[in-house]
């Protein structure tokens, strides 16, 4: 087996390419076609509310090496180390070289999917819809346990020593948001907050962090009143020790959101989707370090986008989110 690439030098291309034209990714552009939410590039006949593979197999992509991201993380380094034994099964299964791309943001990573430039890619819940609409991007997998189960919830913190014990009480507070698509860290609370009365932007000062990491970091060293994370990420931040738990005080916790999805571009062919797909859902976590990472994640289970991503289409949907560029880059 070849040794993956991205051992050996980084992925300058990725950031280095110049951006296609819209009109020369499919002879789709702009064609008189059902396609709800999606850009003019894509069609969707078949109402499943994601990009149709492109009705010409002249445009079926087939490369030789598949590019793979995972979403923006605090340290990439350490990421790409994790998904190395994923990596290493991925080129087993699919018989290609592949490559770890570390992105820097979601509007990077949605942007290189967009121009071919992405092949495989994990994306966050709340840019997940970005990627499907402006990316062409398929959500296919999410991880979960051997029963089927898999989510995060918002958790909202504060520092032990605050004064603030519930929502009601972050009224006049600065509390660290991560970045406008972010589900957990934006979008949900704008939308479930006002049922306790209290209004993000308006009731408290909305401050972007950046990241789940950095809100929580924040609110530890105190720079932050409080902040709203996801589950998952901060219960990987304790993992790793780089807070302690009893810095903080849980205020409030949300319903299961669906995490981190996993997709390909709509336009690869067929067989390799195939491929692909059987790698995800053959790969073993136990004894990896993906899987010492992701705490009780045991396999990638299937999904669809439709159906599975319909509460996080609510929620941007009542905080007046459109799926355009300059959103996801805001």
């Amino acid at each position: 087996m070849t040794t993956p690439l991205f051992r050996k030098r980084p992925l300058a291309m990725l950031t280095a390419v110049s951006l296609l034209p819209l009109a020369l990714l499919s002879t789709q552009a702009y064609a008189e076609c059902e396609r709800g939410d999606l850009a003019d590039i894509y069609c969707d006949a078949d109402g499943d509310m994601v990009a149709d593979r492109p009705s010409d197999e002249s445009e079926w992509a087939n490369p030789d090496t598949l590019i793979f991201a995972y979403t923006p993380v605090e340290d990439p380094a350490i990421y790409s180390d994790i998904w190395q034994p994923f990596i290493d099964h991925l080129e087993e299964v699919t018989e290609r070289d592949v490559r770890f791309f570390a992105v820097q943001s979601n509007a990077a990573q949605v942007e290189a999917m967009r121009s071919g430039r992405l092949h495989i890619a994990g994306f966050s819940t709340g840019p997940t819809p970005f990627a499907v609409n402006l990316a062409g991007a398929v959500p296919f997998a999410l991880m979960g346990s051997d029963d089927g189960r898999f989510g995060y919830t918002l958790q909202l913190f504060t520092h032990v020593d605050s004064d603030i014990h519930e929502v009601e009480d972050l009224k006049g507070k600065r509390v660290a948001h991560t970045s406008p698509t972010s589900n957990s860290g934006n979008q949900a609370p704008r939308a479930l907050l006002p049922e306790f009365g209290i209004t993000p932007g308006e009731d408290y000062e909305v401050i972007y962090s950046g990241s789940h990491d950095q809100s929580m970091l924040g609110v530890v060293a105190q720079d932050y009143d409080a902040a709203p994370v996801a589950s998952e990420v901060v219960e990987r931040m304790a993992a790793r020790g780089l807070y302690d738990e009893e810095d903080v005080r849980l205020i409030y916790e949300s319903d299961s959101f669906p995490t981190t999805s996993y997709n390909y571009a709509h336009n690869l062919h067929p067989d390799l989707v195939d491929k692909i797909e059987e790698a995800f859902f053959s790969f073993d976590f136990a004894g990896t370090e993906l899987g010492e990472e992701f705490e009780g994640v045991e396999k990638f289970i299937p999904i669809n986008y439709k159906d599975n991503w319909q509460v996080i289409r609510t929620i941007q949907s009542a905080n007046g989110v459109s799926y355009t560029p300059e959103n996801l880059e805001e």
